[in-house]
């Protein structure tokens, strides 16, 4: 048996295991707005695309919009989680009437491309992103990033540092001090990091003292909001919510403050959305318009101005006043493509009692 059979047969175990679990767990901050508006694909020509999009709609049907016009392109966009979406096209298999995937997290790109359901990309377009930030197979490409930060709130802390690894937070002198979300699918994609790096006995040590000192939340949002009220003095979350949050109301009216991690710790893990075309969805030329699109000026901006995510694209600096550049941040070395090992992160969140 080939190694590309073992690995399919292996990701659409996985998808039998993750849709019940991924139910009772939630997953993304951006809300679930499931909608299927790809009903019509089998009646499209090569000018339509029918997207699978684990990006929220409120946030990136104003770039759709933008896609049509530029590409002269029909799009249909269903909506739903990332990871369900994933599973989703790994039950259909050749059967999916998509032609792009467009994940927000690249775990779940990852493991697409295991069970070879992504198409190769053009070498031009792979070029405009760094190499860490798409798929080894060539199949998927990164196309907006955010890294992991501790929020504080400096009047909480007292004489104590912010910690420069999220390995301090299990110390007791931070108990009952700490946000986290662990139903969140950025959290799951961190220790799904922390996993690959360090081993699982290492992250289920780590789970469990985070456990026994933190105070859990739904969404990366909702522990913003009590790092800035000061009901926890820190907590873990992407660094655009903060840039969000400061745009809305004004810095001057935001309590909270971030901080990006040292030294390539677990914790400043910088995940990317990214797009990958489905192989077997009969829409490769119109896919192809939407990969190039989502990696012009234009696009990329759209991210960096409107989403304040990082733009990954060569050529395209992000305009967010304050933000570090993306090259100045010190994250840990790892193929994004590997953190589709979700169900063995399910796993150990159990067994720490965390879902």
């Amino acid at each position: 048996m080939s190694r590309r059979s073992v690995r399919r047969g292996t990701a659409l175990a996985l998808s039998a295991l993750l849709l019940p679990v991924l139910a009772a767990c939630g997953g993304s901050d951006e809300k679930k707005e499931t909608g299927d508006k790809g009903a019509k694909a089998d009646q499209k020509g090569s000018d339509s695309l029918v997207i699978y999009s684990g990006r929220n709609e409120k946030l990136i049907s104003p770039l759709i919009e933008k896609l049509e016009k530029a590409t002269g392109t029909d799009v249909q966009v269903r909506y739903g989680d990332s990871a369900e979406l994933g599973a989703q096209l790994l039950e259909e298999g050749k059967r999916a009437k998509a032609g792009l995937f467009f994940s927000q997290d690249a775990g779940v790109l990852g493991a697409l491309s295991d069970a070879g359901m992504l198409a190769q990309l053009p070498q031009k377009s792979l070029d405009k992103v760094d190499a860490a930030f798409r798929g080894g197979d060539r199949d998927w490409v990164g196309v907006s990033g955010r890294s992991r930060v501790i929020a504080y709130n400096p009047d909480k802390l007292g004489n104590e540092k912010v910690p420069d690894s999220v390995h301090e937070l299990t110390a007791p002198k931070w108990k009952g001090k700490i946000g986290y979300a662990p139903t969140n699918a950025s959290f799951q994609a961190f220790v799904t990091g922390m996993r690959v790096l360090e081993g699982e006995d290492a992250t289920l040590k780590w789970l469990k003292g985070l456990k026994a000192n933190g105070k859990t939340y739904a969404k990366n949002g909702a522990v913003l909001d009590a790092v800035d009220s000061g009901e926890v003095s820190l907590g873990l979350i992407n660094h655009y919510y903060w840039y969000e949050k400061v745009a809305e109301l004004g810095e001057g009216k935001v309590k909270a403050k971030i901080h990006f991690l040292p030294g390539g710790d677990p914790g400043a893990l910088i995940n990317a959305a990214g797009v990958g075309i489905l192989k077997d969805g009969g829409q490769g030329e119109a896919a192809q318009k939407a990969v190039d699109y989502l990696l012009s000026a234009e696009a990329q901006t759209y991210f960096a101005q409107e989403t304040k995510e990082y733009p990954l694209a060569s050529g395209v600096t992000n305009t967010v006043k304050g933000l570090p550049a993306l090259d100045s941040l010190d994250a840990p070395k790892i193929d994004l493509g590997k953190l589709e090992s979700l169900q063995e992160t399910l796993t150990l969140l159990q067994k720490a009692g965390m879902v």
